[in-house]
């Protein structure tokens, strides 16, 4: 299976179930990935302002350290790496095909677009107090109302997408 170009989604959906398991079991915490991103930039501010930044209400809440959460982002990273390492599709692609016949192949307008769109998407995913991993998988195991309502639209704005895309 880990050599494989496509893994079972039974088997990887098995998989983050046993280790939401888990995470509750050991940390008492639910997974989710966007608390990382917020402390990794209270990282990067510190570096300019130094303690300053620990004095932000934000960062008195999420204090900017490497904790469970930034480790499984970067678990995250370098699983989907060694994946394609072990398959055999690993290759650096700055361009998609896709992009590239709707938009050309200008490096520079496709870095800004993405980075335009991971803030957009930061933003959402914090002012709606989680990511898909957190909302779509941690809580709507926990039953919670909020994150079947964020789920389904997570699952209503792809099928959107895909319809306009294709």
């Amino acid at each position: 299976m880990l050599l494989a170009e496509r893994w079972s989604p039974y088997l990887a959906g098995a998989g983050i179930g046993l280790l939401c398991c888990l995470t509750f079991l050991l940390s008492d915490k639910a997974i989710g990935c966007t608390t990382a991103f917020a402390r990794t930039s209270g990282m990067i501010e510190r570096l300019f302002r130094g303690r300053k930044t620990l004095q932000r209400p934000y960062y008195k809440k999420f204090p900017p350290v490497v904790d469970w959460e930034w480790m499984l982002v970067l678990g995250i990273v370098i699983g989907a790496y060694l994946s394609a390492r072990l398959s055999g599709q690993f290759k650096l692609h700055f361009i998609p095909t896709m992009w590239e016949a709707a938009y050309g192949s200008s490096v520079g307008l496709r870095l800004v677009s993405a980075f335009s769109g991971g803030i957009l998407l930061s933003f959402g995913a914090r002012w709606a107090g989680g990511c898909t991993s957190g909302h779509g998988i941690s809580g709507t195991l926990q039953l919670a109302v909020s994150s079947w309502i964020a789920t389904i639209c997570f699952f209503a704005g792809g099928i959107l997408t895909a319809l306009l895309i294709y």
